[in-house]
């Protein structure tokens, strides 16, 4: 477990800086919460660390646990809880961080029976936060004997937490964007391949789009790959 003096914090702050270099372009998001995890509970110096992520695309949000460094099947299994239901909604909707040091005498604490099997004792968690003060999920630790965390532990945390919701946001903006101009792309490039089979074949804009779908169900692949294909055919035609 952490214990540090002002001395010693700057080992664990440059701790969490290796979380934000690991991060590269070529992270997909479920590496990257695989990374944050593992980082927290090595820094930490827990027992379990998971990471949990608000999914409110629907009318009910939920909050659902994402990754975790555990490997018992009873914590690794799908997991999903209500905004307002446990310790993780607790700490999703109140925005403060959280600290149970027996989590068998704790009424938030719902999962008893998975926390005896799993020697489970004292807990922290805190929220996600992103620099509009939005949070978009919970990061947890746990303790196998009883801890009382310290204020510095849960800083640390806290620091943690803010950086992850920062990289998970940057990820989340960078597949965005990498979707959109790939569609971008892909209409491009449908596009020209009208107009080819337009000219050379005689069709409609209608007419040529409907034979690239055709062909697009008929062999499996995307309409863009039919589109490259025309394109290719008519540089070869070219020459």
């Amino acid at each position: 477990m952490v214990h540090m003096d002002n001395a010693s914090s700057d080992k664990y702050i440059k701790a969490l800086m290796d979380i934000s270099r690991a991060i590269t372009s070529d992270l997909f998001l479920e590496d990257l919460l695989k990374l944050i995890v593992m980082v927290t509970a090595k820094v930490m110096d827990v027992d379990i660390c998971s990471l949990w992520l608000i999914e409110d695309e629907e009318e009910n949000p939920v909050i659902r646990l994402k990754a975790t460094q555990a490997i018992a099947p009873e914590y690794v299994k799908d997991r999903s809880l209500n905004m307002d239901e446990g310790v993780v909604g607790h700490v999703a909707t109140h925005r403060k961080p959280l600290v149970l040091k027996n989590v068998l005498r704790s009424r938030r604490f719902k999962e008893k029976e998975m926390a005896r099997r799993l020697g489970l004792a004292s807990m922290l968690g805190v929220p996600l936060q992103v620099k509009d003060g939005r949070t978009i999920g919970v990061l947890n630790c746990f303790t196998s004997t009883p801890h009382p965390f310290s204020q510095t532990e849960i800083n640390l945390l806290t620091t943690v937490a803010n950086q992850a919701a920062m990289a998970i946001l940057n990820t989340e903006l960078m597949v965005q964007r990498k979707v959109i101009q790939e569609e971008l792309e892909s209409r491009k490039c449908i596009e020209r391949a009208k107009e080819v089979l337009m000219q050379r074949r005689n069709m409609s804009g209608e007419q040529a789009f409907r034979w690239m779908q055709k062909r697009s169900m008929d062999s499996r692949t995307s309409m863009r790959q039919i589109a490259e294909a025309v394109l290719i055919s008519e540089d070869l035609h070219q020459y």
